[in-house]
């Protein structure tokens, strides 16, 4: 068995991200990986280098954007303070890709909401499906539509938007589990795990990686505080558990001991690869 990570950012995830892509290429290759995933948040400015970075090696470069859905419309001409659900979004081929770059530009052009460190280019589940062929999705960090309804105790709302996912990607759609050490993680898995049975959908172990390794903790901490404009001294501020890096198989099926079953957790592993499949060979340079 092996495990490809399907859930990681850059630098390109602005002041949000401390993994450069060149040693996040080399470092996925020292752990025997596959195939890595771009997934930054809700820009693609690091497919074309991914690409070439991982040119001549055995390395699987799978392009990716963790965007922003609303339930509402982003043409809307007097927009609503609308909740903004994460969502991952992988191109399976050629035609995945030119619908995912499609995606992408149209949020920065029209769907754009927040102001300042807060704004965010957004899409709406109308665009999503219009332009799903091609397209893999899963569920994303504790900020997914899924997450947060389960987290608001709405198990119905929660089944109910995994069936319109399931709807329009059939089995292109996944369901995620993360363990970064909170409550709200244990409390998401169980009720994902369900929701997987009942439904019919398969589940993939990610580990929404955002640097390489557990010594670069500090130095993301440092960048959280130009993003936030904090000093590292501050008590009230944005943190990060410390666990947000690069893991290896091994270290993830020692996630989820105490909250799922271990045949659960090693099919979750599993199915990362079986995704890493799925994407088709196609070129774009």
């Amino acid at each position: 068995m092996a495990f490809v990570p399907l859930h990681n950012h850059s630098d390109y995830s602005l002041l949000d991200g401390a993994s450069q892509l060149p040693l996040m290429v080399e470092r996925a290759q020292e752990l025997g990986m596959p195939a890595i995933a771009l997934t930054d948040h809700g820009v693609m400015y690091g497919a074309i280098e991914l690409l070439k970075l991982c040119k001549g090696t055995d390395l699987k470069p799978i392009i990716g954007n963790e965007m922003y859905v609303i339930n509402g419309s982003i043409d809307d001409p007097q927009p609503k303070k609308e909740r903004r659900y994460h969502l991952v979004v992988l191109a399976k081929n050629a035609v995945g890709y030119r619908n995912l770059v499609k995606l992408t530009s149209i949020s920065h052009l029209r769907g754009m909401r927040g102001r300042g460190i807060f704004s965010r280019a957004c899409i709406d589940k109308h665009l999503l499906q219009q332009y799903s062929e091609g397209l893999i999705v899963a569920t994303a960090c504790l900020g997914g539509e899924i997450p947060q309804a389960i987290m608001r105790e709405r198990p119905d709302v929660a089944r109910d938007v995994a069936r319109w996912y399931q709807e329009v990607f059939g089995d292109d759609f996944y369901l995620e589990i993360q363990d970064h050490g909170s409550p709200e993680d244990r409390i998401v898995n169980v009720e994902i795990v369900k929701i997987a049975r009942e439904l019919g959908i398969k589940v993939v172990a990610t580990n929404d990686a955002h640097y390489l390794t557990r010594n670069d903790v500090e130095a993301h901490d440092a960048l959280l505080c130009v993003l936030t404009g904090k000093l590292i001294s501050d008590e009230k501020r944005l943190r990060y558990t410390g666990t947000e890096y690069l893991k290896t198989e091994e270290e993830m099926g020692r996630l989820f001991a105490d909250h799922l079953e271990q045949d659960v957790v090693q099919e979750a592993i599993a199915n990362t690869v079986a995704v890493a499949e799925k994407v088709e060979d196609y070129d774009i340079l």
